[in-house]
């Protein structure tokens, strides 16, 4: 979907402050109110602008241990891939879980309480339930940068 420069504006800003206000919008996008709503509307429509949601700490609500687990599956037949792709989304210890290229197939991005809570998410269920041969763990000691919305500098306007 092309989106000009008015659109990424748009998209900029409720990327860091999604619960900014219709004419807060309009006004900081050089928009008055009613054509802002009309193209927020739009992208959300069209699927450009997926979802709205809060920015948790995790550590405050009591995650207190992030991971990021690459896995190699025993084998790649497709309903082997289903149920490992079902188990991923049904574990709610699983924040976001990719398909790679290389070695390893998958990387997955835990959060857990602690350490007995990541042993018992790995030996009960990804071990036992997932078809896995291989995985690889590396703990997250500190944030540097977390994600605040997709690089949009990147996206050529459609003028």
């Amino acid at each position: 979907m092309p989106l000009d420069r008015t659109d990424l504006r748009i998209l900029q800003v409720l990327q860091r402050e999604g619960r900014i206000t219709n004419a807060e919008l309009a006004e900081r996008v050089n928009l008055s109110a009613a054509p802002c709503l009309r193209r927020v509307q739009r992208l959300e429509r069209d699927g450009v602008i997926a979802s709205y949601g809060a920015r948790v700490d995790p550590k405050v609500i009591g995650l207190g241990l992030q991971a990021f687990v690459r896995v190699q599956l025993e084998t790649h037949d497709s309903e082997h891939v289903k149920r490992f792709a079902a188990l991923m989304d049904d574990a709610e210890e699983v924040v976001a879980c990719w398909s790679l290229t290389g070695e390893m197939d998958y990387l997955l991005q835990v959060a857990v309480a602690d350490l007995e809570h990541y042993n018992s998410f790995i030996m009960s269920r990804l071990l036992r339930e997932g078809g896995v041969r291989d995985v690889n763990s590396s703990f997250v000691l500190g944030t540097i940068k977390s994600r605040q919305g997709w690089p949009l500098s990147q996206v050529e306007a459609a003028d």
